[in-house]
């Protein structure tokens, strides 16, 4: 939230009321909502594994081209490796456009937010992105996630690692408070049914491009076939 004060003009006879006025606006300036940490601590650590829920922003560098937010699901899925670094698993989808963006420029934003019962918190990770897409992931990177994403999910395709270059947090006074009810297994069955093989022609055809033309994930997992971009 920021303050500002209105423009006014200053008589004698109320010297002392805009004074008043212009300390309360300079003291009301520097109350900030949110603040910038040095690490992500512990208590950033059980957040991000607490959420139900969280949003990947990325942007290509012409402006021209489509911003991307992706809900992603859940925080599990998201491990701290470090005090500046931190990496989460991606399951395939109909769209590449986040994979496209971080092998064009790298640039990535991870938020968290609190929509149950508790303390309201935002806590927002920006820095820079690597793609690692499944076949170069080494196992000991693997092994930091839940099984259920990354071993027996025949949608998995990449990890990112995001190395985080500022923390913040925020109130969210304005964010509900909702009840978690259940995570959806779509995305799991239709994964199930299609199988490896599937999955692996599925993401060919549906991730090899962003929307704006740009290459993405599958190009990276299968640099020997070329698909043309819609």
């Amino acid at each position: 939230t920021v303050f500002v004060c209105a423009p006014y003009r200053r008589f004698e006879n109320e010297s002392k009321t805009t004074d008043s006025h212009t300390q309360r606006c300079l003291q009301n300036k520097k109350r900030k909502m949110g603040k910038l940490l040095d690490e992500i601590g512990s208590g950033e650590a059980a957040f991000i594994a607490r959420q139900k829920v969280f949003f990947v922003a990325t942007a290509p560098l012409n402006g021209n081209h489509h911003v991307n937010l992706s809900p992603k699901a859940p925080g599990s899925s998201v491990v701290v490796l470090g005090p500046h670094k931190v990496a989460y698993a991606d399951l395939t989808g109909s769209g590449a456009e986040t994979a496209a963006h971080v092998m064009e420029n790298g640039r990535m934003t991870l938020m968290f937010c609190n929509l149950q019962e508790g303390p309201p918190k935002i806590l927002r990770l920006h820095g820079r992105a690597e793609l690692l897409v499944k076949e170069n992931v080494d196992k000991s990177l693997l092994e930091k996630f839940p099984t259920s994403l990354t071993q027996t999910n025949p949608g998995f395709r990449s990890v990112f690692i995001l190395n985080v270059e500022r923390i913040s947090s925020s109130c969210g006074y304005s964010l509900p408070i909702m009840t978690y009810q259940k995570t959806r297994s779509t995305l799991d069955e239709y994964a199930e049914r299609k199988g490896i093989e599937g999955m692996n022609e599925y993401c060919l055809y549906k991730n090899s491009f962003s929307i704006d033309g740009l290459p993405s994930v599958a190009q990276v997992r299968n640099p020997n076939l070329v698909i043309a971009p819609k």
